[in-house]
């Protein structure tokens, strides 16, 4: 068991969990919550519970496939890692993912918003109250399109990778947190999912640094592969910064993209964020070679820090 744990990853399953109850959360004091009480109620709760233990269950399958694909690569870059040792086969990780996939997309077919209560009402509910049914399954295909040459394998190019993992793990995580509480239909879902997206589509690459070697070996053209470690850490700058500095703006679009949480908190936060990036930036271009010579540089130790700081600031600025 303890070696299927590290196979899962798990100090890697909190951001999608913290992301999908901030995501409900937000959903919830926002001015597109359908239940005009905004009771807090078992069923919202029970539904985020196992929205979000969904969420984490998806991620850990992902990483068990991620790393069966990336075997010959992790030789290199991580051989530590079960698959690499023999700890754990192959043919049980498959199972393992498999067993983990139906655990994460099966329970959310009855994850739909108010006033969907029963089982059976929220079986039968209108086929666009199923959202995070949905996005689930795309957050599964994506895992596959991401590692496996048959669905492309995105992962070998610098922008798809990168891509691929904004949208899923930035954009739609956040609004399928918010497709358990309110409908998705509306555009400030998407705009708080494009800033997460926004935010990971460069600032992802602060991963692959150390795995240099062992990527460019096995035809990953990554980011400081392609355009070299300074460069990259050039490219990667802005989006530490640029995401957060669009919050205050969405707090004051006109129509339903506009951010309705309390607009002089996430005002403040996303300028603090933008600061924190900023001093993130500073660490990535003072000496961007030593993101190539350790595993865990601290640009990516407040990368990861910062997601988790605006998932929470997120929430935090739609129930002030």
């Amino acid at each position: 068991m303890r070696h299927y744990v590290r196979l899962a990853r798990p100090f890697t399953l909190l951001p999608p969990l913290v992301g999908i109850v901030s995501g409900a959360i937000c959903a919830f004091g926002s001015a597109h919550n359908p239940d005009p009480a905004r009771r807090v109620t078992w069923a919202v709760v029970l539904t985020v519970a196992v929205g979000s233990l969904c969420a984490s269950a998806m991620n850990a399958a992902s990483n068990i496939v991620n790393q069966i694909a990336d075997l010959e690569i992790d030789r290199k870059n991580k051989p530590d890692r079960p698959l690499v040792t023999g700890d754990v086969a192959i043919a049980p990780a498959w199972a393992a993912s498999a067993a983990l996939y139906l655990l994460a997309i099966a329970p959310t077919w009855f994850v739909v918003p108010y006033p969907y209560v029963t089982l059976a009402e929220r079986a039968a509910a209108p086929l666009p109250l199923h959202a995070a049914f949905f996005i689930y399954c795309i957050g599964a295909l994506a895992t596959f399109v991401y590692s496996f040459p048959a669905f492309g394998r995105s992962k070998r190019h610098w922008f798809w990778a990168n891509f691929t993992i904004a949208v899923t793990r930035g954009g739609l995580l956040k609004v399928a947190g918010w497709s358990f509480v309110a409908p998705v239909l509306v555009g400030e879902p998407w705009s708080i999912g494009g800033v997460f997206a926004l935010f990971l589509l460069g600032a992802t690459s602060t991963k692959d640094f150390s795995d240099m070697e062992g990527d460019r070996a096995h035809g990953c053209i990554t980011l400081p592969v392609r355009f070299g470690v300074a460069r990259a850490a050039r490219i990667m700058a802005p989006f530490f910064v640029i995401p957060w500095l669009l919050v205050p703006v969405l707090t004051r679009l006109p129509g339903d993209a506009r951010l309705t949480g309390n607009p002089a908190f996430l005002t403040a936060l996303g300028l603090v964020l933008a600061a924190w990036g900023a001093y993130t930036a500073r660490l990535l271009l003072r000496d961007p070679d030593s993101l190539a010579s350790t595993e865990n540089h601290p640009a990516w130790t407040h990368m990861y820090l910062m997601m988790i700081a605006a998932q929470a600031g997120f929430a935090a600025g739609y129930v002030i």
